[in-house]
């Protein structure tokens, strides 16, 4: 691969995640912190609580690239503390505002695009963690780990689009 075409590869996969990010951001637009915590569905999600849990994934995948799966929570060695402070991901806590929320999340995503702008390869690879939901002995490239952040923002955003258009009828597409 070229140098131009390494470019060229890096300014797409790093545009389709900004626009997956963009429409996730779109779908809190003008609401109020009660508003953002609110859940509308069954589920235990709310608008605040999925971009604070894509901000904390984004930013542990991020990590995981530079330090490989020490980066990663020990999913074997998780006690009941830590599954509810994993849970508190998903949900806007008190004191927590949604201003504050997407602000953490811009800088997470300025601190990925930068990792990934100045990566010296993209295919360099890491062990994943020990959890059941990854294959056993598999490694994950930086691209592939960014191509997961960018599927994991997008169903994301998919959740905060049903969210929102049950709280208030707004729809971020349409």
């Amino acid at each position: 691969m070229t140098v131009d075409q390494a470019t060229t590869e890096r300014a797409d996969l790093l545009a389709v995640l900004a626009n997956q990010r963009r429409l996730l951001r779109h779908t809190t637009r003008d609401l109020t912190d009660e508003q953002a915590g609110r859940r509308t569905t069954v589920s235990e999600l709310c608008l605040g609580g999925l971009i604070k849990h894509v901000t904390a994934s984004e930013r542990n995948w991020a990590g995981f690239i530079l330090n490989g799966p020490s980066a990663m929570a020990d999913f074997d060695a998780m006690t009941e503390a830590d599954l509810a402070t994993w849970a508190d991901t998903f949900r806007m806590l008190p004191g927590e505002s949604l201003a504050g929320l997407l602000a953490d999340y811009a800088d997470v995503a300025r601190r990925t695009d930068e990792l990934i702008a100045t990566l010296p390869d993209l295919d360099a690879a890491q062990p994943l963690p020990r959890a059941p939901w990854f294959e056993a002995g598999a490694h994950w490239s930086a691209r592939k780990v960014l191509l997961h952040i960018t599927t994991e923002t997008a169903q994301h955003a998919g959740h905060a689009d049903i969210i929102r258009e049950s709280l208030d009828g707004a729809r971020t597409m349409g």
